[in-house]
């Protein structure tokens, strides 16, 4: 694939992109007709954590790994603490599972509610060629109504209370540990956490029903979600329980072909026998592909090797939901879009908040079994370190954390494989697509350009976690430009 800096000077730049974490923009070059050739989804940041975290001891990594972002830092600090489990070869007790279950369900039903009201959601709640001062929060609000903001926002707050009650505090937990978890739930808490999870059912309930109100009644929005500009036929991974029912802290990993019948299953610590990554000189991103497959380059279909995460692809990958009325939303999801498995990426909206609802009932379920006070939290470790990984299902998709020692405990190696990595090159082959079914003959304007980044807004991509560099080291390049705007000197290293 050629870089852009290869392409002619006919151009678009949507830079920055808008409501997603982390940095990035969209370069758009047009032929001398003013149609699409090419759209690329570059990502200029670079996190180097798998290269400084090295000869630190790994029982720091559930702290230093949840620095990488601020969005979904319990995702990697539950990744790394199943990472230690497994390297230091020892099982948390049942009450320190369920813990964790408990606190990872909570940061699911909030993370989506985020996306949902936040960041995907403006795009269909306002519309996708509203005002751009419009498609945020306020216009969402303004939509809705107030209390309809003040309920997203309450929930929210509740809802990080809770994990910062265990955690220690909600942006950078200090919960999980090998073998264990740090803090126990009290039997006189549990009215509080209760009230709390039956909120948050109801909530998502509410979600579900503002989605079918706003999105499945209205036609147009329908035939965009259906329409080619946004389906692509990939290959679908997520972690599923024994009995391929969807799982976000546990289980197997299982993908599905474009046809929806399974390719592989495997447990986690066997991963880079399937995952494999791609390095294009245009973006720090690595493009993640099916190793058996090879890369075949950014192609859909029987030659893809390419593959998807995130909640569309959880529910494409298992034979159902964990919980009644997620699956009972599930049954309607595949009903109303064709059965399964469904390519339609911005499907991956109405699937987040299927995962809302199994978020929510996981919840209550939890805090009804009387195991969740028991006083057992921890098993401890007396193995010696060696390999270990951890796997979680993200909001944004798969996460694997892989870690290696010496006999001291200190990490020798870092692998770190995040949702929006895994997504990568699909994202990249949404953008492109869409940029090439909405811009005809040159005409663009902001709504349109607005309809290309919902090709990546979909995946809810954090940008942040997805980017690293093979050396751990990032090229340098400054541009120096005169006070007029001419560029006088080059720099780079």
């Amino acid at each position: 694939m050629e870089t852009p800096a290869a392409r002619p000077k006919n151009r678009i730049v949507i830079d920055p992109i808008t409501r997603l974490e982390g940095h990035g923009k969209i370069d758009i070059f047009l032929d001398d007709l003013g149609n699409v050739e090419k759209a690329w989804y570059q990502i200029p940041e670079l996190r180097g954590f798998e290269v400084f975290s090295l000869g630190r001891p790994a029982e720091d990594m559930p702290q230093i790994t949840s620095r990488i972002c601020g969005v979904c830092p319990t995702a990697h600090h539950m990744a790394a603490t199943k990472a230690l489990d497994d390297l230091y070869d020892i099982e948390p007790p049942p009450t320190a599972i369920k813990l964790r279950r408990l606190i990872y369900n909570a940061f699911m039903l909030e993370d989506h509610a985020l996306h949902v009201y936040i960041l995907g959601g403006p795009d269909f709640i306002v519309g996708p060629d509203a005002p751009k001062e419009h498609r945020n929060v306020l216009g969402v609000i303004g939509k809705v109504g107030l209390e309809t903001g003040k309920r997203v926002i309450a929930m929210r707050r509740q809802l990080r209370e809770l994990i910062s009650h265990l955690g220690g505090k909600v942006i950078h937990p200090v919960f999980g540990l090998p073998g264990g978890v740090a803090k126990g739930l009290a039997v006189e808490e549990l009215p509080r956490f209760r009230e709390v999870a039956k909120e948050g059912l109801e909530f998502a309930r509410f979600t579900l029903q503002v989605f079918k109100d706003i999105v499945l009644k209205n036609d147009n929005y329908v035939k965009l979600i259906a329409s080619d500009t946004f389906t692509h036929r990939t290959y679908y991974m997520g972690q599923v329980d024994t009995n391929n029912l969807v799982d976000f802290y546990d289980g197997t990993i299982r993908v599905v072909a474009p046809d929806g019948k399974e390719y592989a299953k495997f447990a986690p610590q066997n991963y880079l026998d399937y995952i494999a990554e791609h390095v294009e000189p245009w973006s720090y991103v690595k493009f993640c592909y099916l190793k058996p497959l090879g890369w075949n380059g950014f192609v859909e279909g029987g030659n893809s090797s390419v593959y998807s995460v995130a909640p569309l692809a959880r529910l494409n990958a298992s034979d159902g939901m964990a919980t009644p009325e997620a699956q009972e939303a599930r049954e309607e999801f595949y009903e109303v879009l064709g059965g399964r498995p469904v390519h339609h990426t911005l499907a991956n909206h109405w699937a987040r908040v299927i995962e809302m609802i199994q978020a929510a009932e996981s919840m209550n379920e939890l805090l009804a079994d009387p195991e969740i006070t028991g006083p057992c939290i921890r098993s401890i470790p007396t193995s010696k370190p060696n390999v270990g990984v951890g796997i979680v299902e993200a909001p944004r998709g798969t996460l694997f954390h892989h870690y290696e020692t010496n006999e001291q405990g200190l990490l020798t190696k870092v692998n770190l494989i995040v949702a929006t990595q895994n997504n990568s090159a699909r994202i990249a082959m949404s953008v492109d697509k869409a940029a090439k079914g909405l811009i005809h003959h040159g005409q663009v304007n902001d709504g349109l350009l607005n309809m290309i980044e919902m090709a990546f807004r979909a995946y809810d991509p954090c940008n942040a976690c997805a980017t690293h560099a093979l050396p751990g080291q990032m090229p340098l390049l400054i541009n120096l430009h005169d006070h007029q705007g001419a560029l006088i000197k080059k720099i780079s290293r």
